[in-house]
């Protein structure tokens, strides 16, 4: 049944919808999982993953299918929505479909952006629980993360008090002569709090810590967030739980988790969560959420161990990638994919008229604010001068051997010719195309979106990755500047140039994952070039390490790890209905 979206909120469809929403229990029973496979959290569950994927490791995988988009507006063109409309679409032809996405921040859900919930028909329930910690991952992930800054903070604070012969007596621990100038980590909070971002710590006496500068930075920014969405395994993020570079001593040394013999406490802190969370579409469609990384500083995408159970549970399986396919799918073709070893057969790339318009020259788009009427009235011309950007970002899925689907996410200001032109635009690119009301229609409206994903899947695809493990890292980086971005080419900063110079004489970087800082909001490092811009160069201004995870970070444009908290923040209209305890004002 699908519910008036134009008249209804979310929380009012998300709120109708729970009401028949399966228990733990029954999607046990549906699911066909052993009763010591699903972990009740109040109305929702975690998945038990090592005992799932050991029972079903000689199924065959389903059908993988990813969910991408064109460079969005600052409003976002509905991944989310596009992901679960897809999985409502298939489910309503009986097929036996399921999906992962990512679980939201507190920051954006207590500030602009809101949850990541998907909308009208097409949007996962319960969202309070899914906008409010969840099964609570992020605070076992914040839990751990901090404990490394606790150890490390406490370490410099011994090694200041105590000399070489009392530091081996009182606790037989080396001095690690950690430089305080040099501490790569910060702390972690899961808000959007920037007079948190550049502190002073250890003011006080000799007993209160180490006086110096730190920071904070949002909780899914944190390397273990990174950590938890490209592990295979609770083995995997044990060894790699050592390996985190916290500091670098004096002599210039990485002073790692290892050293401080804190990655095991911070792998029991966050032992639960490799178990993915159980939610479901407003039709009821299963889908698992885990972790919630940053997509333009980070992987951005759901785990590989959700998509390593999907994959068996379900005939086909559908995963969504952070912003736009020079971002999102990019890291999931040579980043994810990589770590995984899981072939895609599909590549979605959702698509929108309103997008496609201010690619075309369109007045700013700014979110709060009420969208001009060229976004709302008819206006075949502006369309057709932003098509490049979605034939470019075709052309990206097409290189990577992978069959694309553009799927039209229809608004209702949608108008036919409109809508015809950017179908006869997508298949003259080489992408079959699918108009999809999903969220007005739920999945109802996602019917030909449907049929035709299935029918890529069907085809076969040549796979392949854009570069190989071989390849240095200014070489990756130029590759993914001209293939990816359309740039002439890349200039790099001294600094960065030779910390590149630095990684690529060290043969351990090889297997080091190439993961690209930039906006999310156009082709190039500038968010205000729309469209595919020509005659740019990339800029590289610096290169960061994350050693537990396993990437280079090469920064085009600068960033932060902390947002700010916005002059009109969402949390000014959350409240609690006192009669019901029920949350008010989330969505």
């Amino acid at each position: 049944m699908a519910y008036d979206a134009v008249k209804m909120k979310d929380w009012q469809i998300s709120e109708a919808a729970e009401a028949n929403m399966p228990t733990p229990d029954e999607w046990r029973e549906k699911l066909g999982l052993q009763k010591d496979e699903i972990l009740p959290y109040g109305r929702i569950a975690k998945l038990d993953f090592l005992k799932i994927i050991d029972r079903l490791k000689g199924k065959p995988d389903g059908k993988y299918i990813e969910v991408t988009a064109i460079t969005p507006t600052p409003l976002g063109e509905g991944k989310s929505t596009t992901s679960c409309g897809l999985m409502e679409g298939m489910g309503k032809r009986g097929w036996n479909v399921g999906g992962a996405l990512r679980q939201p921040s507190g920051g954006p859900t207590m500030n602009v952006k809101g949850t990541a919930a998907g909308g009208g028909n097409s949007l996962l329930i319960p969202m309070t629980e899914f906008s409010m910690g969840l099964t609570g991952d992020i605070n076992d992930i914040m839990n751990a993360h901090n404990l490394a800054m606790v150890a490390l903070t406490s370490r410099m604070q011994h090694e200041r008090n105590y000399d070489d012969e009392q530091l081996k007596r009182l606790t037989g621990m080396r001095r690690l002569d950690i430089d305080p100038t040099r501490v790569e980590m910060g702390w972690i909070i899961d808000f959007c709090a920037q007079a948190l971002r550049n502190i002073i710590i250890g003011l006080g006496g000799r007993m209160d810590g180490f006086t110096m500068q730190s920071k904070y930075g949002i909780a899914v920014s944190s390397e273990l967030m990174a950590m938890l969405s490209i592990v295979r395994d609770l083995a995997d993020l044990r060894k790699r739980m050592d390996e985190i570079t916290v500091a670098y001593d004096k002599k210039g040394k990485p002073v790692t988790t290892g050293d401080l013999e804190v990655g095991g406490a911070m792998t029991a802190w966050m032992r639960n969560t490799v178990n993915p969370t159980l939610m479901c579409t407003a039709e009821y469609n299963p889908c698992l959420v885990h972790a919630g990384p940053f997509a333009n500083i980070a992987v951005g995408q759901s785990s590989i161990i959700a998509d390593r159970i999907g994959l068996k549970m379900f005939d086909y399986h559908i995963t969504e990638s952070g912003f736009a396919a020079d971002i999102g799918f990019e890291k999931f073709w040579n980043v994810k994919s990589r770590f995984s070893g899981l072939k895609p057969h599909v590549s979605v790339l959702t698509t929108t008229i309103r997008a496609l318009k201010m690619h075309g020259g369109g007045p700013k788009v700014v979110a709060g604010l009420a969208l001009p009427d060229e976004y709302t009235k008819e206006n075949v011309g502006l369309v057709e001068k932003g098509l490049a950007n979605m034939e470019h970002l075709i052309g990206v899925i097409r290189a990577a051997g992978i069959n694309p689907v553009v799927c039209i996410n229809a608004f209702h200001t949608d108008t036919k010719d409109e809508i015809a032109t950017v179908r006869k635009s997508a298949e003259a690119a080489g992408a079959r195309c699918a108009l999809s009301t999903h969220w007005a229609d739920g999945g109802d409206g996602a019917l030909e979106f449907a049929d035709v994903v299935k029918e890529a899947c069907e085809e076969k695809n040549d796979f392949k990755f854009l570069y190989p493990n071989e390849m240095k890292l200014r070489e990756r980086v130029d590759k993914i500047a001209k293939v990816v971005y359309g740039a002439d080419g890349v200039s790099w900063t001294a600094e960065a140039e030779a910390k590149a110079k630095a990684f690529e004489s060290d043969p351990k970087y090889d297997e080091y994952a190439t993961m690209m800082v930039k906006t999310h909001l156009s082709l190039t490092h500038d968010p205000t070039l729309k469209g595919v811009p020509k005659g740019w160069t990339l800029p590289i201004r610096d290169v960061l390490i994350y050693s537990g995870a396993k990437f280079l970070c090469p920064c085009a444009g600068a960033i932060t790890l902390m947002p700010g908290t916005s002059s009109n923040p969402a949390f000014r209209k959350v409240d609690v209905d006192t009669a019901t305890g029920k949350v008010q004002g989330l969505f």
